[in-house]
């Protein structure tokens, strides 16, 4: 019976185990529900990039695709994509000024590390990918990756931090 006794004592006495910690956008996987700029997506896929701390949500909303940007540096950025038809003869000649429908857009960043992939991305497999990210005058945003001779292109916007919510975490 004392045995029975001290062990309600010691649970009523025990400290309530923390709650878990939310899921912020950088740690959102295939079946989680994001909202960006009003539009509700479910996550479909995850393009991780470990050393820059980044990743490539393909969002899903209805049949509309939109990809996802965040990236950890002084603060959290954000970049809502979609795919666009185009391609360029070589990505070893890829030029540092791209004009596109009146719109001149200019090489701010070029880099190429591994990359890890969950559920239904642009390339299906982990792997070395190159990526070119450009930005007109007006801010508009221009993205080219390739992997194992596979080229995509993008046009996106810069969204704000309040503009993305997490609505559902698995």
């Amino acid at each position: 019976m004392s045995v029975s006794l001290y062990k309600r004592i010691k649970n009523i006495i025990k400290k309530p185990e923390a709650p878990a910690p939310e899921k912020s956008v950088l740690d959102l996987e295939p079946g989680d529900i994001v909202d960006v700029s009003l539009v509700t997506y479910q996550v479909i896929g995850r393009t991780y990039y470990p050393q820059r701390r980044a990743v490539f949500l393909t969002l899903q909303d209805g049949n509309d695709l939109a990809y996802l940007k965040i990236e950890k540096r002084e603060q959290v950025q954000h970049e809502l994509y979609t795919a666009i038809d185009g391609r360029l003869d070589s990505f070893d000649e890829i030029p540092t000024t791209i004009e596109m429908e009146d719109v001149v857009y200019h090489l701010e960043e070029q880099y190429s590390g591994q990359v890890l992939t969950i559920g239904n991305t642009p390339f299906s497999m982990a792997g070395e990918q190159y990526v070119w990210d450009f930005q007109s005058d007006d801010r508009k945003l221009l993205r080219i990756e390739w992997q194992d001779g596979r080229m995509m292109m993008y046009e996106g916007e810069s969204v704000i931090p309040a503009d993305v919510q997490v609505m559902r975490a698995t």
